[in-house]
């Protein structure tokens, strides 16, 4: 079989191989490297765990208005929201006056600002902001959950943790392969999946910039 007739790359493949690359780096930031090494007190556990908030109210306070949209609408699924177990999470973290002095960071602060606007003008691009986010979180984000369990003593995927803990979803394996399907039957044409794929670059550089702001915020102690 000649390169011409040769089966098409699917989008999912694209996406995560274009995106490796700033993956990686987000992965391998200074604050997510002391927080995975148990170098880091519960209080920055914490305040990562705030911004996240953030983000995810950003999220998922769009999804009803693009539930039927044509291209974001297949993505909005409501098993995966995570806005009420952070609140849990923050709850436990912080008592019941939690929200008292919450405030992004002006990287969350951009980060939010962004998914909000491809969320009203970009449902393309809201997409790359959801693949990011839930994959990752059923993905490494459960080493962060393990982590946070052995260091800080959080109950086996209970109050802490909870974010981490897709309770509705029976098998993560085969609902990672439903969603890369979903990637794969993408309602766009190319140009616009490879605007998908720098929105998604772009994901990641504003995930590691809020990883940055934490490590001014706690940096590790010689």
């Amino acid at each position: 079989m000649d390169a011409a007739s040769a089966a098409p790359t699917p989008f999912s493949t694209l996406i995560r191989t274009a995106s490796h690359a700033a993956h990686t780096e987000a992965e391998n930031s200074t604050f997510m490297s002391d927080l995975l090494g148990g170098r880091l007190g519960v209080a920055a556990y914490r305040r990562y765990t705030e911004q996240l908030w953030f983000v995810y109210r950003a999220l998922e306070s769009a999804a009803g208005a693009l539930a039927e949209d044509p291209v974001a609408g297949p993505f909005i699924r409501p098993v995966l929201f995570r806005t009420a177990a952070l609140e849990r999470d923050l709850h436990h973290l912080g008592g019941p006056d939690w929200r008292a002095g919450l405030s992004p960071l002006p990287a969350t602060t951009a980060y939010a600002a962004r998914v909000e606007w491809c969320a009203r003008a970009w449902p393309a691009g809201y997409v790359a902001h959801h693949y990011t986010r839930y994959l990752g979180d059923l993905s490494g984000g459960q080493i962060i959950r393990g982590t946070a369990e052995k260091a800080w003593g959080f109950a086996r995927k209970g109050d802490g943790v909870r974010f981490y803990v897709f309770e509705a979803i029976g098998s993560p394996a085969a609902f990672k392969r439903e969603y890369r399907a979903l990637l794969d039957a993408l309602a766009v044409d190319d140009l616009e999946k490879q605007r998908v794929i720098e929105e998604c670059r772009r994901a990641f550089a504003l995930n590691t910039a809020v990883f940055r702001e934490l490590g001014e915020e706690f940096p590790l102690s010689a």
